[in-house]
């Protein structure tokens, strides 16, 4: 495994319980141009990405939802790359939404030129009426064909572990606080283990009603440290529920010497999900970027200007 510097600076997808019915589908009556945004967001504040159908309480894509539709003067509907749960951040959320053409027209009308697409006014409207703990660093008009989610080809996730004696309660809602030594050799051996396709099953909150394999594959599996921080990166073609939180449970696990890399390695084998070591906290966890077909977004991603 490589190591590499922590920088400073620099969520899992979730079963879709109880969101409203029109969270993933397409948008108001009448002409209309999909546009994607780059979001970002601390997690804190909400009770995940998804909309709930009641409205009850805050979620990510219920203030994406009223600030446009407010903006629009029209009911809108949106998806997004990954549903994060309650706590978890974000600072690479892909999000389609379906808005009438005629705003959209008239905001690429009053663009800089030389930024074909770019709807650099609606994301510095966004990032002003949902901050401060939502940003939209990028708005586009988005190509023929691109759904958020399923035109995603891979999503990549960091987890920040803080390894002081004492924690720092500044720290707390983007790190978790794992006092003591950690063996970080046995951790990344058990990293290793997870690279290619398996069946993450002992590794997944498996929705009622689900049976079957839950096949991913994962292309990168690696910790990055720097003085008492510790960052754990993942990149797959998908993620399941809880399954980024519970292989850093596991790898704490190994790195604390209740569990050995070949034990996490047996457990990945027998594809059961096991009560002992309980999934990571959401609150280190972030979605750090979603990768694209260089057809639908040039350069594979949507990076920040």
């Amino acid at each position: 495994m490589r190591e590499r510097l922590f920088e400073l600076g620099a969520s899992e997808e979730k079963e879709p319980a109880k969101r409203a019915p029109s969270d993933l589908e397409a948008a108001p009556e009448g002409p209309l141009r999909r546009v994607m945004l780059l979001v970002a967001y601390d997690g804190g504040p909400f009770r995940g990405f998804a909309a709930q159908a009641n409205g009850a309480v805050p979620t990510v894509a219920g203030l994406l939802r009223e600030v446009l539709s407010k903006m629009v003067g029209a009911e809108v509907r949106l998806g997004c790359a990954g549903r994060t749960d309650a706590g978890v951040h974000a600072r690479g959320q892909v999000v389609h939404v379906d808005l009438p053409a005629l705003p959209v027209e008239r905001w690429l009308a009053r663009e800089p030129e030389g930024q074909p697409g770019e709807l650099t006014r609606l994301a510095r409207s966004l990032t002003a009426q949902c901050g401060p703990a939502v940003a939209i660093w990028r708005a586009l008009v988005a190509p023929a064909g691109f759904d958020a989610r399923r035109s995603a080809v891979a999503r990549r996730y960091s987890y920040r572990l803080l390894r002081s004696g004492v924690p720092d309660p500044l720290l707390r809602r983007f790190f978790w606080h794992v006092p003591g030594e950690l063996d970080l050799g046995a951790m990344r051996i058990g990293a290793d283990g997870l690279l290619g396709e398996h069946d993450f099953a002992a590794f997944c909150k498996r929705p009622p009603g689900v049976d079957g394999p839950i096949n991913r594959r994962v292309t990168d599996a690696l910790f990055r440290t720097g003085g008492d921080r510790l960052v754990f990166e993942i990149e797959a073609n998908a993620f399941c529920h809880h399954m980024v939180r519970s292989i850093v449970g596991s790898l704490v696990a190994v790195g604390q010497g209740r569990m050995t890399a070949a034990d996490l390695r047996q457990r990945l084998e027998l594809r059961k999900r096991a009560g002992d070591v309980e999934p990571a906290p959401p609150e280190g966890l972030c979605l750090e970027l979603v990768r694209y077909p260089d057809e639908l977004v040039p350069g594979g991603l949507l990076a920040r200007p």
